[in-house]
């Protein structure tokens, strides 16, 4: 059974995370986490259908400034690696399994280059690679200084008490079953990217103030991936939108323990493509359990 579970952090946060485990005694782990302006509700569907929480632990949770950790405050890379260090260690947990989608992906790679003794593999669905952004990710990055400066102001009024004094929740499982019932079933595909690329969509259920961090951070470069010695599975959508696949598959290829899925999606292939993500990530998770002592 799924637990909910909350970690005070020395900082005074409180971090949510759900967890499922079998026994007293820790099994693997398989970490789960989203992407931007995103919660841990985007995992539900795979949570409930996956094979592996017959052979794993299976922990999904709320980056700082999301969901169950709301908090309205700095948002960057290393203080999402750290505290998921901090609920390795207050679960028992020596190593985990990281898999994260598009920013979650970006704190895996973080987590792993900072504490890869904690690290048994990584999974990566659609990673953002500085070099090879394109679009409006692209254009972001060029403005890094002006959006810091903006993130600075919208802080200090909110320090102020001008801010909105309730942001309302977002299950993205119901919303996920939605599209795909309104959209993509009647082949809207654009009408889907517009909705779910939409900042404005994103704002109403997020700070301005977090979701222009995670804009900074999602663009920030991060560590080279030869510097990270575990097997890695990266799930790559086929459709262009926010990187250069041609260079992104270029930086990938210099990993010597790295497999490349490609999804038929465009970047939200949890919602898009479940199935074949859910698959492919068993299959590999399988090979990995023969793989490793």
């Amino acid at each position: 059974m799924e637990t909910l579970r909350t970690l005070r952090t020395v900082d005074g946060i409180t971090l949510g995370y759900r967890l499922i485990r079998q026994a007293a005694t820790p099994r693997r782990l398989l970490v789960l986490m989203h992407g931007v302006a995103s919660n841990m509700s985007r995992w539900s569907e795979f949570v409930e259908h996956t094979t592996l929480k017959d052979s794993w632990d299976v922990l999904r949770l709320d980056l700082r400034g999301h969901g169950e950790s709301f908090v309205r405050g700095r948002l960057n890379l290393d203080a999402w690696s750290r505290d998921l260090r901090d609920i390795l260690d207050a679960e028992g947990y020596e190593q985990a399994l990281l898999i994260g989608h598009s920013l979650g992906a970006q704190v895996a790679v973080q987590f792993a280059a900072r504490f890869p003794a904690r690290l048994l593999g990584l999974v990566l669905i659609d990673p953002i690679f500085q070099q090879a952004l394109r679009g409006s990710l692209r254009v972001m990055h060029i403005l890094r200084p002006a959006i810091s400066l903006t993130v600075t102001v919208i802080r200090l009024l909110n320090s102020l008490g001008l801010r909105r004094r309730s942001v309302p929740s977002r299950d993205l499982r119901e919303l996920d079953n939605k599209t795909r019932e309104t959209l993509l079933a009647a082949g809207k595909q654009e009408q889907m990217i517009d909705l779910y690329s939409s900042p404005w969509e994103d704002l109403k259920f997020f700070p301005v103030a977090s979701y222009l961090q995670e804009m900074l951070e999602i663009t920030r470069p991060l560590p080279a991936l030869t510097s990270i010695n575990a097997p890695i599975l990266v799930l790559l959508s086929s459709g262009i939108t926010y990187t250069d696949p041609v260079i992104t598959r270029g930086m990938l290829a210099a990993h010597p323990r790295i497999q490349i899925v490609t999804i038929d999606a465009y970047h939200w292939p949890l919602t898009e493509k479940p199935q074949q993500v859910r698959e492919a990530i068993e299959q590999w998770c399988e090979q990995f359990v023969i793989r490793e002592p």
